[in-house]
């Protein structure tokens, strides 16, 4: 059985995102896991901190939440309900969100989390939120992030862009070999530089060992040379019509630029394509 975790804050945004990972794993045996954290946050009363105690705790948060988590469940049964090979379970917590999600995933041997995102909003445009932000940064997991306007089509195309500056271990890659083989799609391997040089010593054999890993998948190398990562991811996924990009969290070099840059006019990947976040 695969273990997903599905952290919800009741939000469309994040029933989208759940609606994804049940088409997403259709044929699939899955164990779901319907999360909501109420933050834990100190309070402050007469200039001194405040913690509620556990009773208040039940009845001010707990409570409700257990409530809005079986109206959720309700909601995943009239959607799929027919799905056999889907068990859903219910979890009402309140803790700091990153270690309510890191000590669930723990807990639970969760394989993978699926979190929605609004996209850019607010005076920075930030593409990805703070949660989500948090969650694929600070938490050791394989996440896909779904963004608001997403909606699950059989992935055909995988981009997978990468400057060959990383070591790739084997199991950071398993999930993506999944993908291209349960859904036989097509792996596009994407190496953008501001300028046009020679890969090195390091990014040749980085290079080889993606090679060796997805031989008996098909997959192709791409170069492309822009000033702006993002636009040139941009182009591509247009071009290709890309159903899902995978990065490795790791490559801090284009994972910033492509996820967490601000400016985002011309810039569309992050309303409607999933992203695959890998940990090394």
């Amino acid at each position: 059985m695969k273990n997903v975790l599905l952290p919800t804050d009741f939000s469309e945004n994040s029933w989208n995102a759940i609606k994804y990972a049940i088409d997403f794993h259709e044929g699939i045996d899955c164990n779901f896991f319907l999360l909501h954290v109420n933050r834990l946050s100190h309070v402050v009363l007469n200039d001194a901190p405040y913690l509620p105690t556990q009773d208040v705790i039940e009845d001010v948060y707990t409570k409700p939440a257990k409530a809005q988590l079986r109206a959720m469940l309700k909601r995943v049964t009239a959607y799929k309900s027919q799905n056999k090979k889907h068990k859903f379970y219910t979890i009402s917590d309140y803790n700091f969100f990153v270690e309510s999600i890191r000590e669930h995933v723990e807990e639970n041997n969760i394989d993978l989390i699926v979190m929605g995102t609004k996209g850019a909003s607010g005076l920075k445009k930030v593409i990805i939120g703070s949660n989500t932000g948090d969650i694929i940064t600070k938490v050791p997991c394989t996440t896909l992030v779904v963004p608001e306007n997403a909606t699950y089509k059989s992935i055909k195309e995988v981009a997978f862009p990468t400057d060959f500056s990383l070591h790739y271990n084997i199991n950071t890659l398993e999930p993506i070999l999944k993908i291209v083989q349960n859904n036989q799609a097509a792996l596009k391997v994407v190496h953008i530089s501001k300028k046009q040089t020679e890969l090195n010593r390091d990014q040749i054999k980085n290079k080889e060992l993606l090679e060796d890993y997805f031989h008996a998948n098909t997959h192709s190398f791409h170069f492309l040379t822009n000033k702006k990562v993002e636009a040139a991811v941009q182009c591509f996924v247009e071009s290709r019509d890309i159903d899902m990009i995978a990065m490795v969290a790791k490559n801090l070099n284009y994972f910033q630029q492509i996820l967490f840059h601000s400016k985002v006019e011309e810039i569309s990947y992050h309303i409607n394509i999933p992203f695959l976040v890998l940990h090394n």
